[in-house]
C-alpha cells in the first residue's frame, strides 16, 4: 500500500513541483497544472495520464484504476486506490503525469539525471 507521504517524496523532487491544500485535498501542480491530487480520505490519488490510453489502463486493471466522475472526464485524467498500488507503480505514475505538464527540456533533464535512465532518452 502507497501513502501520500511516499507520493509526497516523489513529487516533491520533481523540478517545478508545488504542493497545495485545495478544499482539504493534497493536489501537487506545476504552475495552475494539477498531475496529481488525493481524495479527501486519501484512499483514492488521481493523476495525470493519456486520454486514449485511459480507458484500455482501466479495461486491464479494473481493481487498481477507475475513471474520474464525468464531471472530470474532459481532462487527462484516471484514479487508482492507493491500497492496490506499490512504491514502484506509483513513482511510474507520478513521473508520468508530472512529464506531461512540463516542458519536454525539463523532463529530459531530470530523466537523463535518473541513475537508471537509458542512454541517449529525451
Amino acid at each position: 500500500m502507497v501513502t501520500v507521504e511516499e507520493v509526497r517524496e516523489v513529487a516533491l523532487r520533481l523540478p517545478r513541483t508545488i504542493e497545495h491544500l485545495i478544499h482539504d485535498r493534497v493536489k501537487f501542480r506545476v504552475g495552475k497544472i494539477v498531475y496529481v491530487a488525493f481524495s479527501r480520505d486519501e484512499t483514492i490519488m488521481g493523476f495525470g495520464f493519456p486520454k486514449e490510453e485511459r480507458a484500455a489502463l482501466v479495461a486491464a486493471r479494473p481493481l487498481v484504476f477507475h475513471l474520474p466522475n464525468a464531471t472530470n472526464m474532459r481532462f487527462h485524467w484516471v484514479q487508482a486506490w492507493l491500497a492496490a498500488l506499490d512504491r514502484r507503480e506509483m513513482e511510474e505514475l507520478v513521473i508520468d503525469a508530472w512529464r506531461m505538464v512540463v516542458p519536454k527540456r525539463v523532463a529530459a533533464a531530470y530523466v537523463a539525471g535518473l541513475p537508471d535512465a537509458e542512454p541517449g532518452v529525451r
